[in-house]
């Protein structure tokens, strides 16, 4: 069912009006969703190039100190754009643990740095 049939579905019928501008919110919103996708697409196929190279040169997959910077320069560009800053940590956060546990697992295919220089998993990690 599409989003326009759920709202007609509600209780009350939705002035067309309405209806038209929640459909405009909803593609700007999709289009967003979007480059959100694709940004994060390229950001992951840079992470990837920086697994690889720590890998090359037997460097760990975490860097706490780069960790506590990205974390904490998020959080000001989120205050800066009126996004809460603890929703963007958070976000960092999650994405940086997926970063690195690509980079454990590059490590691991080429015989470069092995899971053991890592955080435990859960902690702030780098994305680098």
């Amino acid at each position: 069912m599409s989003t326009s049939e759920n709202d007609a579905s509600a209780s009350q019928p939705i002035d067309p009006a309405v209806q038209a501008e929640l459909n405009r919110l909803r593609e700007s919103i999709d289009n967003i969703d979007a480059a959100v996708v694709h940004m994060l697409a390229e950001r992951f196929k840079a992470t990837q190039q920086v697994g690889r190279l720590k890998a090359d040169h037997q460097l760990p997959p975490a860097d706490p100190a780069r960790e506590t910077r990205q974390i904490t320069r998020l959080r000001q560009l989120a205050q800066s754009a009126n996004l809460d800053p603890a929703f963007a940590e958070k976000l960092l956060t999650f994405i940086i643990a997926e970063v690195i546990r690509h980079h454990e697992r590059i490590a691991e295919e080429t015989g470069g740095a092995t899971a053991s220089g890592s955080q435990a998993s859960g902690a702030p990690a780098s994305g680098s």
